[in-house]
């Protein structure tokens, strides 16, 4: 018996490519009748520039870096919540009602998808590729490739279409 999809993970990282796997986590949704969850984590600097501090001194010094430099969480969640206005032009509503939670963790993002897909009981992880030309193996072999191989749960992986697509993403 194939399970339920009753909660989707739909992960970002801002791209347009990301925002047309979206299209895929609302039509999902739709089937299903399950809620969708946004995942946008933003990557911290590498632990190798702080090698004289411990792990958790590390953590704050990257929490009070992103605030200095302008990373703005409200924004962030903001845009995301626009990403559900525009895509309601192109699929109809009720695309907020859909989502349940939009989550801006600081950390890397393979392990904030997998680590928020088990503690918020996701039944299915939404993402999209950059498959580019030759270099379509490293950034499916990054993110979306990591999470394939290491998650215990449904991984749809959206490749960006070769024809143009619809929707201004830009605009957002």
């Amino acid at each position: 018996m194939i399970p339920e999809i009753k909660k989707i993970l739909y992960a970002t990282d801002l791209s347009k490519n990301s925002s047309y796997a979206f299209l895929y986590a609302i039509d999902m949704a739709k089937r299903y009748n399950a809620s969708i969850i946004i995942l946008h984590a933003i990557e911290p600097t590498r632990p190798y520039m702080y090698p004289e501090v411990g792990v958790r001194v590390y953590e704050l010094l990257e929490r009070a870096k992103e605030k200095e430099q302008g990373v703005n969480f409200e924004e962030i969640k903001k845009h995301l919540q626009g990403f559900c206005k525009k895509a309601e032009t192109q699929i109809g509503s009720p695309c907020v009602e859909l989502v349940s939670k939009i989550l801006v963790p600081v950390g890397y993002p393979v392990e904030e998808i997998l680590k928020t897909a088990d503690e918020e009981g996701c039944d299915a992880i939404v993402l999209g590729t950059h498959g580019k030309g030759f270099l379509k193996q490293t950034f499916l072999g990054s993110v979306a490739g990591s999470v394939l191989a290491r998650a215990r749960k449904p991984v749809f992986v959206i490749p960006l279409p070769s024809e143009k697509v619809t929707i201004d993403w830009d605009g957002i």
